[in-house]
């Protein structure tokens, strides 16, 4: 999301632009929002307008519930108050077409409230100038909300069928390989295989799961993506059906309908299937892959503690272990031993990096309300509603995933009992494709 201030030409209508895209994952430098925008400008000169603001989420779904656009919301806020930050009037907005705005009711309604706010204001696509005003105008936004709907459900069950498909098939996942497998799905990966044998042999004879995982950091193994391994990562790697040669999708074996017997994957399993349901039956159901992997539904009735702290999730482990590497395990919250930090977010994988809890929420507000970060500085809106207390610790989190990957947190000295908030670093989520505000697009 970015701003830019543009001399108005005299008689030109002064508009604010909007692009969104859904992904960014091949090239992840945001050509696709770039296109648009500078579609939006052709468009604009077109039909006597000039884009006197930008406004721009990339890789973001409008259609998933709990999805935070922030240029979307600036947009909207900008839209209420009538101008920019640098006071420049909107009146108007351009767009490449209605589902770049709103895939849902609830963001329809919002912008067109906003929108129509101020009397005069005018709509611009590819195709015309339409009035927000009149009833035909509502009437085509509706339409269009009402066919990207329809092409949202279409969409998703196209690729729900394609996925089930080649599971029944035994066809590999798609995605980053498995731990254990080499690029191919398929072959094994020899030094990870092992691991993951060694592992399940372990468990089965009653190692912790913690153990594990600590000795697989000691060692200076990796995940697929990179990340460090956790108990919870391994009891996933173990518990998956396809180390055992089994092919499961959105949570379920999946059967061969004449023998009721599991569908082999086309890979070499790891263990036998015997192996593979002893290792499970050490764990507690919700702990198992099938049910909290990828897609798979949760168990009926079992309700997931939510977390009760902003940080919960966020803090990372700056400490570095025997080897150089740093542990980057995650940090959680657990009851502290003071008044002043009745709770305390520890390092589980390697125990040597903790801080007080209310230190890394404060240092995480303070943060995300910092002017100097201004590529991620929130609409004052969202400022508002949050110092004000109307907001839930759910949707500020929310709002803080949309910005922040994960913070850093830097070991405390010994003895040293002072708050220092430079500990948390943060890694912002924008950083890498969002150009800061003033920039050009």
């Amino acid at each position: 999301m970015n701003h830019i201030a543009v001399h108005q030409p005299t008689g030109l209508i002064p508009v604010a632009s909007y692009a969104r895209t859904s992904e960014d994952v091949r090239q992840r430098d945001g050509h696709g929002v770039r296109h648009q925008l500078r579609i939006n400008e052709r468009t604009a000169h077109e039909h006597s307008c000039a884009v006197v603001a930008t406004y721009s989420d990339n890789g973001r779904s409008a259609s998933k519930d709990g999805v935070v656009r922030p240029g979307f919301d600036r947009l909207v806020a900008d839209l209420v108050r009538g101008h920019t930050d640098g006071g420049q009037p909107i009146e108007g907005i351009v767009c490449v077409a209605d589902d770049r705005l709103y895939r849902r009711a609830e963001d329809l309604a919002r912008f067109f409230a906003a929108l129509t706010s101020r009397p005069g204001r005018i709509y611009v696509d590819s195709q015309s100038v339409r009035d927000p005003y009149s009833q035909e105008g509502l009437l085509q936004a509706v339409r269009s909300l009402e066919a990207a709907v329809m092409e949202t459900r279409v969409r998703s069950r196209r690729l729900s069928d394609w996925h089930w498909a080649r599971a029944v098939e035994g066809v590999p996942h798609s995605g980053p390989r498995p731990f254990g497998r080499q690029e191919d799905r398929i072959a094994l990966r020899p030094d990870e295989a092992r691991l993951v044998e060694q592992a399940i042999a372990a468990r089965i004879g009653g190692t912790a799961v913690r153990a594990i995982a600590r000795d697989w950091c000691d060692l200076g193994v990796s995940g697929t993506r990179g990340g460090r391994p956790n108990a919870q990562t391994v009891t996933q790697i173990m518990t998956a059906p396809r180390v055992c040669g089994y092919r499961a999708n959105k949570g379920q074996l999946l059967l061969v309908p004449e023998t009721g017997e599991p569908v082999l994957g086309r890979w070499e399993p790891i263990v036998t299937p015997d192996r593979w349901q002893a290792v499970c039956a050490t764990f507690s159901p919700g702990s198992l892959y099938l049910h909290r992997g990828s897609g798979a539904p949760g168990l009926t009735g079992r309700k997931r503690a939510a977390p009760s702290h902003l940080a919960s999730g966020f803090l990372r482990c700056g400490a570095e272990r025997r080897d150089g590497t740093p542990c980057h395990g995650a940090l959680c919250a657990q009851a502290g031993r003071s008044k002043r930090s009745p709770y305390v977010y520890s390092c589980r994988s390697c125990g040597r990096c903790s801080i007080s809890g209310p230190l890394a929420d404060d240092a995480l507000e303070q943060l995300l309300f910092t002017e100097t970060h201004e590529c991620v500085r929130l609409p004052e809106p969202v400022r508002r509603r949050w110092r004000s207390g109307e907001m839930g610790l759910e949707e500020k989190r929310k709002i803080t995933a949309s910005v922040i990957t994960c913070c850093n947190v830097r070991p405390g000295v010994k003895g040293d009992h002072s708050w220092d908030y430079s500990r948390v670093q943060p890694v912002w989520r924008w950083a890498d494709r969002v150009a800061p505000s003033g920039a050009t697009a």
